[in-house]
This record gives structure tokens, C-alpha cells and sequence, in this order.
């Protein structure tokens, strides 16, 4: 169904560092619905009902995974997830993503620690490139006007 692996469309990623659009600033879920590498995680969060939070006043920081992250979990997860029987659980993977508070790429330390809203920390290493657990910064500091995204190339999981 989200099986659409737009590769290229990273290198293409034309999000610029602030998004505007008709001289009007976009939130996060603006930015994230205008671009079409972002389509599952759309869907995600529109399944969740995080939509309006992820509208609201923030700031947020959101760890953005692709579609081709969202298509190397397991065959039928994201289907699964997806189920309004599932929207608990979907809401935190979601959440785990999502740290309150802007956090530019400039603001990350090695070994650095960040509650999620979820509830538990992510890990931030700057060995060898940017990563969130163990998911790369493909694309950092996309101003929204209610946060910022970086976009990374894996859905990062809080620990069971």
C-alpha cells in the first residue's frame, strides 16, 4: 500500500531550511504533507490522531523516517500499525520520534540524551554522521513554524 521506494526522490528532498509557502509559514504536518517521500508517515500520523498536536504551538522537534524507512520494516507492519486497533501503539513509534522543544543540528552533542514524548530518551551519536539511535540524519534543520524536522532514513523504536 506505502510500498513506493522514491530514492531519488532523497536527493531531491527541495525542502528548503525555512518552508514557505504564498509568503505563509508551514507547520511541521504542512511540510510533511507537501512532500511525497513523507506519505506514509502522513498516513501514520493521521491513523494515530496526532495531526492537530503536531499542528499545534510546539515547538517539536520530529525525527522524520521516509517511506523507503517505513517500507524496510517487516512485510505487513505498517499495514498492521495502520488498524484502528492499533492506534496505541502506532501513536508511540510516533511519538518516539518527537522530542518537545526545537532542537537544531547544531544543539546535538555526542552521547547527548533527549526524552521523547513518548516517554523514553533518544540516544544522538555524532561518530561517523548524525544518527538517532541507529537511524542516520539524511536532511537536517527543515524549519516549520511550530519546530523543526530532521529526516531520517529508519523508524526508530522505543525500547519494550
Amino acid at each position: 500500500m506505502f510500498r513506493t521506494f522514491a530514492f531519488s526522490a532523497l536527493a531531491g528532498l527541495a525542502l528548503t531550511s525555512t518552508a514557505i509557502a504564498g509568503g505563509h509559514s508551514k507547520d511541521i504536518v504542512d511540510i510533511a504533507a507537501g512532500n511525497d517521500d513523507f506519505a506514509t508517515l502522513v498516513a501514520a500520523v493521521t491513523a494515530a490522531d496526532l495531526v492537530d498536536t503536531l499542528k499545534g504551538d510546539g515547538p517539536f522537534t520530529v525525527f522524520a523516517p521516509t517511506d523507503a524507512a517505513f517500507a524496510a520494516l517487516p512485510e505487513g507492519t505498517v499495514d498492521n500499525l495502520l488498524k484502528p486497533e492499533n492506534k496505541d501503539q502506532l501513536a508511540a513509534i510516533l511519538s518516539y520520534h518527537v522530542v518537545p522543544g526545537k532542537v537544531s543540528s547544531t544543539d546535538l552533542v555526542d552521547g547527548m540524551k533527549a526524552a521523547t514524548v513518548e516517554g523514553s530518551a533518544i540516544t544522538v551519536s555524532l561518530t561517523g554522521g548524525v544518527m538517532i539511535d541507529d537511524a542516520n540524519v539524511i536532511q537536517a534543520d527543515i524549519e516549520a513554524e511550530n519546530g523543526v524536522i530532521h529526516v531520517i532514513d529508519k523508524v526508530i523504536l522505543p525500547a519494550d
